[in-house]
């Protein structure tokens, strides 16, 4: 299919992007890597009046560590990422996730602020988000505001994002000392979108979880902490028995949907399984 006809406009500054912003609302796109945003023009699943493309807008491809924070501009392709020592050192999480994310090509074009600002409840980042504490730096014509990944999902495709906002970083706590990642996610080839995936972080002492943190895509209408969970698992040291009551608490955590993957039952059984391969990546 072909998309409906649309206006385009390549902005070089903030400013002209919020002008348009102003004076299209909701007929308006943001264009940055546009891997999510052109499948669903050619499907017909979006038909703006206008897209706003903000990749010569300047200062939002870059990666800097600012004090304690990694700092990550929303037009940093995925490939950046993964060839980024600073995202290697300190946000393996990242490092670990990207690969899983589509395949090559996608990956070369595709943008951090696209993909969270897309809000694709199976899509690897927006779960990475929640698991590594991101906040999420937002700006409009007179203002600059910051959201916690947990505050910005609100459901399908939805975000705290207003009309008139653009996400323009991201800023993430450098991983600290005794802290552990772990990513895992099941599909059905290389490249497809996740069956089911989990993106954890804890720091792990003794074998002892503290400040435990499991986020979860393809669970749900959007990425989902999983705090019952995460409750039964804070304090506790690696075991047998603690993993399985771990797994029994999902059942009140996540809500898996049905689609062209399977039913919400065999979903919960495989999360129950990659939060075991999880915990163990943790400890080991």
């Amino acid at each position: 299919m072909k998309p409906a006809p649309f206006s385009y406009m390549r902005v070089k500054s903030l400013e002209e992007a919020f002008d348009l912003l102003e004076e299209y609302g909701e007929d308006a796109r943001i264009l940055s890597g546009g891997q999510s945003l052109m499948p669903t023009l050619n499907m017909r699943l979006s038909a703006p009046k206008i897209l706003i493309d903000i990749n010569q807008i300047s200062g939002l491809s870059d990666i800097e560590i600012k004090n304690d924070k990694v700092r990550v501009g929303s037009l940093v392709r995925h490939n950046h990422l993964s060839s980024s020592d600073i995202v290697t050192k300190h946000l393996p999480l990242v490092s670990k996730a990207v690969p899983h994310i589509a395949h090559h090509a996608i990956r070369n074009r595709g943008t951090i602020g696209g993909s969270i600002a897309f809000a694709d409840p199976a899509a690897e980042l927006p779960a990475v988000a929640k698991a590594a504490g991101f906040t999420f730096i937002i700006k409009n014509r007179n203002e600059e505001r910051e959201v916690e990944a947990e505050d910005f999902f609100l459901g399908l495709f939805e975000t705290s994002l207003k009309e008139t906002e653009i996400l323009i970083a991201i800023e993430a706590p450098k991983l600290q000392q005794n802290e552990k990642t772990a990513f895992i996610e099941l599909s059905r080839r290389q490249g497809d979108y996740a069956i089911i995936g989990v993106a954890a972080q804890s720091v792990v002492e003794n074998s002892v979880f503290k400040d435990i943190r499991l986020a979860y895509f393809g669970a749900g209408d959007k990425p989902v902490m999983a705090k019952q969970a995460i409750d039964l698992l804070e304090g506790q040291s690696y075991s047998e028995e603690v993993v399985s009551e771990a797994q029994k608490a999902l059942e009140a955590d996540l809500n898996p949907m049905d689609d062209l993957n399977g039913p919400p039952e065999m979903k919960m059984h495989l999360a129950r399984v990659i939060t075991a391969r999880a915990l163990a990546d943790l400890i080991s």
